[in-house]
């Protein structure tokens, strides 16, 4: 039986790629960081079948350790204070979790375990102002955010210990992938729960911040599959992981307002300059036939299924917690 350990497993990629690694007999180890709340929801359906071990990505000993104990086949390092926004009032923070949280565990399997293989999650926010459209593996960096600058740093010193050390490690290259399980602070779940809200009668409108941004936007289910298949390679090597489609916000409004009978979504939106970042990421689509060709991956679920996905499930859960 494969053993894996993922960071991050109480997050919407991890606890999808929980999942996933469970469906394949994997033998599935989580690190956690304690909180006087525990976040365990993402999970708490497979919390029995998983093991959580404390740890933190800025304390090195406890890496070490987690390693250690868990003693895995693969791991996955998808820990991140990931949100973009907050990057900018906690740009030290964002540093130390995003950037130097992966040296920490990548010098943590070096020492412990140099023969596992290493998934670092990497970000289309890294392109920031792209160089080119589509981008792919090539593409220059320009990242435009504390966030996407991390991960540009968290990025290179994963090919670093592959190019130093011999390390099977890998980055993939993902583009915006949304579910039902994102935070309420994305803008993608801000706009799927708030139309549910203005449909079941309990707000009035919704304030979001620049409508034109464009994303590519995928399913995170699909995604960590892609994951996966990087580290069964025989090869280490990096993918750009997206859908290769380019939607804007205002689309994804539409195509949410859409799912609950509501065509004149103008009436319930707002905009506020408050929800504006202060240096946008205009355009972002991916171009994922490298991981087409070599992987064999391709994204099932369409825009249209994503945001009906998530319309629907947030009217559950807003029901669900009314009764």
């Amino acid at each position: 039986m494969k053993r894996a350990l993922i960071t991050g497993i109480t997050g919407q990629d991890g606890s999808y790629l929980a999942e996933f690694l469970l469906s394949k007999n994997y033998k599935v180890f989580g690190l956690t960081r304690r909180t006087s709340t525990p976040n365990y929801e993402r999970i708490k359906h497979i919390q029995d079948q998983i093991e959580l071990i404390p740890g933190d990505l800025l304390d090195q000993q406890s890496l070490t350790s987690a390693i250690s104990l868990s003693n895995p086949d693969e791991i996955y390092n998808l820990a991140a204070q990931s949100f973009v926004a907050t990057s900018w009032s906690q740009p030290v923070l964002t540093g130390e979790f995003t950037a130097l949280g992966t040296t920490r565990m990548l010098e943590s399997m070096r020492q412990v375990k140099p023969d596992a293989k290493f998934y670092q999650a990497s970000s289309s926010e890294m392109f920031g102002e792209v160089q080119e459209t589509p981008q792919t593996e090539k593409t220059p960096f320009h990242p435009r955010s504390p966030y996407g600058v991390a991960k540009v740093y968290a990025h290179w010193i994963t090919i670093n210990y592959r190019e130093s050390y011999d390390l099977f490690t890998v980055s993939g290259i993902l583009f915006n992938h949304e579910s039902p399980r994102r935070g309420l602070e994305f803008v993608t779940r801000k706009i799927s729960h708030g139309v549910a809200k203005i449909h079941l009668g309990q707000q009035d409108s919704l304030i979001l911040g620049n409508l034109d941004a464009k994303r590519d936007w995928g399913f995170s289910g699909d995604y960590v599959e892609a994951m996966w298949l990087m580290l069964q390679q025989s090869k280490p090597d990096d993918y750009v992981i997206a859908t290769g489609e380019n939607h804007s916000v205002q689309e994804f409004v539409e195509a949410a307002f859409k799912v609950v009978g509501i065509t004149n979504w103008k009436k319930y939106v707002k905009t506020s300059k408050e929800f504006y970042r202060p240096a946008e990421v205009d355009f972002l689509i991916g171009d994922a036939t490298k991981a087409k060709k070599a992987l064999g991956w391709k994204p099932k679920v369409s825009f249209a299924d994503l945001v009906k996905l998530m319309v629907e499930a947030d009217i559950k859960l807003l029901q669900k917690n009314s009764q």
